[in-house]
This record gives structure tokens, sequence and C-alpha cells, in this order.
């Protein structure tokens, strides 16, 4: 009798789920050090027997759990995990809606200056760094694929335009978890109204954009703030009413 294959969904997660232990292991074993470029798509696809949307969803993983990071037109590279006994939100750290809302309301307090400092003092290496992890969110979504990777490397990229390291340290320690949907919604399937959701989202990423790339720190502050916010919002709603 022959054995029905298990459902392609399913089997692709386990299949991401896989390679991004992996991967993991060869960079907290330090075959993957930090500053360390990881193997082209092509390679991972032939030694590890995946397809390319395995590859991408395996990154894309590890970006948000802060571990690489990819630099357009350069590849990925490895993060690591930094000083483990620094101030550090772990996974367990994040495990209710409360929890959550908590990391936003620290985030508010950060990024929204943060904006307002990018639009100051960006470059313009900065700004093609932010089109670029636009770009990726706009394509992942397009693709009916979640977009936590570059959700969290736009951030960083913010970070980073302020031109003080202090911040893009801080937003490494948090990692990707910081972005709500990778803990909460990570089981949840991309669905028409969902994918509406994600390209409302990179709608109000769009306006921190053009705000930082007119040097308008108060615009960018303003939206930072907006959209943190609407996040934060939309959390509480869910204490209350189930989530959609």
């Amino acid at each position: 009798m022959t054995t029905l294959a298990p459902p392609p969904a399913r089997r692709s997660r386990s299949l991401t789920t896989d390679l991004v232990q992996s991967l993991g292991d060869r960079i907290r074993d330090g075959r993957l050090p930090p500053g360390e470029k990881l193997p082209r798509e092509a390679d991972l696809m032939e030694e590890f027997g995946v397809s390319r949307t395995v590859v991408r969803e395996a990154i894309s993983r590890l970006q948000a759990a802060g571990m690489v990071e990819t630099r357009h037109g350069i590849g990925t590279y490895v993060l690591g995990f930094g000083d483990a006994s620094a101030f550090r939100i772990s996974p367990s750290q994040l495990e209710t809606l409360q929890d959550v809302i908590a990391v936003l309301e620290l985030r508010i307090a950060v990024e929204t200056e943060a904006a307002a400092l990018a639009a100051q003092r960006r470059s313009e290496e900065n700004l093609r760094a932010l089109r670029a992890a636009l770009d990726a969110f706009a394509g992942a979504v397009e693709a009916w694929r979640d977009a936590v990777g570059p959700d969290f490397q736009f951030h960083l990229e913010i970070a980073r335009a302020t031109q003080n390291p202090r911040f893009a340290d801080l937003m490494s320690t948090l990692g990707g978890m910081m972005i709500p949907r990778a803990r909460l919604d990570s089981d949840v399937p991309i669905t028409a109204e969902r994918r509406d959701y994600l390209r409302h989202v990179n709608g109000e990423h769009e306006s921190i954009y053009d705000a930082i790339r007119r040097q308008d720190a108060e615009a960018a502050r303003a939206a930072m703030r907006t959209h943190l916010s609407n996040s934060r919002e939309r959390r509480r709603r869910a204490t209350v009413t189930p989530r959609s």
C-alpha cells in the first residue's frame, strides 16, 4: 500500500525548521563565526536538498532571531549572539500578549527618537539599505510569505542610520523576536486578509522611510510612533477579542 506524502505546507515547514537548526548549530559552534558570509542560496539548496523557497524562509527566520543580516547586493552575514551576559530579551520572555505589549512600549520609547535622528543623520547608503528592506518585505508579502526578516531588517537599518552604534546594538540585542508576528503569529497561514494587513504595515514603513528620506525629523518621529502604536493597539484588542 502506498503511503501518502505529508501535506506540502507541513513538509516545507519541517524542512525549513531543519535548515534553521542546522545553520543555527553552525553559528553556535563557531563553524560560521560572526562576520562570516553564508553560503550562496544555490549551494545551500544543493547541500541540504531543499528548494529555494525553503532556503529563503530559513534565512528569514535566522534574520528574525538576530543571528544573520542580509546586505543588499552583497549577501547574508552572521551576526552571532553577542555577549550572553548582556541584556537580552529571550523568546521565553515573550510568551504572552502582555509580554509583547511591554516590548512594544519599550520600542515606542526608543525607536521614535531613533527615527528622528535617522532623518537628521542618514546617508545615501542608509537610504539604499532601507529601500532594500522595504522591497524585500513587499516581495515576500506578494509571494504569500510573511516578512518577519525584512521587517526586523528595516527597523535595524533605521537604528544604523542614526550613526549612533548604541541604537543598532540595542536592536540587535532585542533581535527579530521584537516583531510581534515572530512570536504570536508564527503558525498563522498567509491569507488574503493577512496579506492585506501586511501591505498596510509596509505602507506605514513607507511613510517612515519617506520622512527619513526628506530629512524631516518630526515627521519621522510621528510616523514611527503611529506605526508602533498601531501594532500595540492591535495586540491590546487581541487580549479581549479572538485574533483573526
